[in-house]
């Protein structure tokens, strides 16, 4: 499927569900070995969605696999609407920069787009020729995207998103990793791909009880891969997706084959402190090295606020869960150098994403109403971002230029002991499978490539 802009068709409800349960069957294994018809399958389990999220009738145990479609109704987007129009504008920053924060132009300019020349409803339709599905993992729903790939022996791939971002990142990603040979491509590099929304994120549920951190997020991303099937996969993720990715590495189920990462956790405990106090780079740094450290000091200094936040007050932040411009203000601002991109795109310098990408992903989160209980995730983790936790599976690492940090191959090296793949890419940063799919995509396969089973 190609994920350009384009207008597509409303998907009537017979359409959907009769696509659903074919892609279900495929999907469920138990499904596919009850003998139930797709008639029977959607009397016994009815899919409303309303308000983006399903009221299922429940027919099945937990465990079973739900098809899921997107519908809000018009009056969420006319009161969108309303409320954007109704902002109330701060006075104009006192610098000619973003040094104060998101500038007042950036939001005007986001605004006025947002109200003429945005439509939900292109995405919301796009998104429902996608096979989407909920189940129930340790008591919370978990959204995800599983598209099978049509060659022979794909390797299943479960992909995890971070913050401000959520599926919408990975959509792009999911035609040339499930059908390389439509780029040029070789059939033997496909993969099959599950996209799961993060609890308290986009359509997965918001957890009414506490400990869903990284740890118990990994734990049910291996429940989701063994229940789809499969017996052997490998796990990709930056930001928080990173973090829960080498945590399923540190979990080391049998089927867990390797990880790849795009914001590896490798900092050195000697380097962490200096940075901590501000101190300066030590003078035997390497020219990567040292360009790593400067990154992450800049980011020290000047783009860490948010983070501290919402791991300690994620509650306080009622304002951007009722404005949408506050919402969007709060997802803008990470003018650290590997953030400025998805402000950049409302300031007329468009690198790689549009600000319909843009806007399709802060309508996510405003539409899900989902501000909040996304911020809480920085309040239940406690594991330190860049520091190396050990992990002892293969490991591929990209090194975009544009991250965060740029983490050197000395750095990676010592971080991960079995380090099976590393590159440092020309172009991309945070949001790197978003902005580069095309070269995101072909990281994945060269970094997975020595850990496919050989097919005789």
């Amino acid at each position: 499927m190609n994920f350009t802009r384009l207008q597509l068709p409303t998907m009537r409800r017979r359409h959907f569900l009769a696509a659903s349960a074919t892609a279900l069957a495929a999907t469920s294994p138990a499904l596919a070995r009850s003998g139930n018809s797709k008639r029977d399958f959607f009397a016994n389990t009815k899919t409303v969605i309303e308000n983006g999220m399903p009221d299922r009738k429940p027919a099945f145990d937990d465990e079973q696999i739900h098809p899921f479609a997107v519908r809000f109704p018009r009056s969420q987007l006319v009161d969108l609407q309303r409320r954007i129009a109704a902002t109330r504008w701060p006075s104009q920053e006192l610098v000619a920069d973003a040094s104060q924060g998101v500038q007042l132009s950036t939001m005007r300019r986001l605004a006025q787009h947002w109200q003429s020349g945005y439509d939900w409803r292109i995405f919301q339709d796009r998104l429902n020729t996608l096979p989407q599905f909920i189940t129930k993992i340790d008591g919370v729903d978990i959204h995800f995207i599983h598209v099978r790939s049509k060659h022979a022996n794909a390797l299943p791939v479960i992909v995890t998103h971070g913050w401000p971002g959520s599926f919408v990142e990975q959509l792009k990603i999911i035609e040339p990793l499930t059908n390389p040979t439509a780029s040029g491509g070789d059939a033997s590099d496909a993969f099959d791909v599950v996209i799961p929304s993060l609890p308290g994120h986009g359509f997965s549920g918001k957890p009414t009880d506490l400990g869903w951190d990284p740890i118990r997020i990994a734990r049910a991303w291996i429940v989701l891969m063994k229940r789809l099937g499969y017996a052997r996969f490998v796990a990709q993720g930056g930001d928080w997706g990173n973090a829960v990715t080498e945590q399923m590495a540190l979990l080391a189920p049998p089927e867990l084959a390797g990880i790849h990462t795009n914001m590896p956790a490798t900092v050195p405990d000697e380097i962490a402190s200096i940075l901590q106090t501000g101190g300066a780079a030590p003078a035997d740094l390497s020219v990567d090295e040292r360009y790593a450290f400067e990154q992450l000091d800049f980011f020290y200094k000047h783009g860490l606020a948010y983070a501290q936040e919402m791991s300690n007050r994620p509650q306080t932040l009622y304002g951007v869960e009722d404005s949408p411009i506050g919402l969007a203000a709060w997802m803008l601002d990470h003018d650290a150098r590997s953030y400025a991109l998805i402000s950049n795109v409302f300031a007329d310098r468009q690198e790689g994403l549009s600000r319909t990408d843009i806007l399709d992903n802060i309508t996510l989160y405003w539409l899900t109403k989902t501000a909040v209980s996304s911020a809480r995730l920085y309040w239940e983790s406690k594991l330190p971002f860049f520091a190396p936790k050990g992990v002892k599976i293969p490991v591929a690492v990209s090194a975009f230029p544009d991250e965060i940090y740029t983490a050197p191959r000395s750095w990676s090296e010592r971080a991960y002991r079995n380090l099976v793949y590393y590159n440092r890419p020309a172009k991309g940063g945070h949001f790197a499978a978003w902005e580069q799919p095309e070269r995101f995509a072909a990281e994945l396969r060269a970094g997975f490539c020595t850990l496919r089973e050989t097919k005789s």
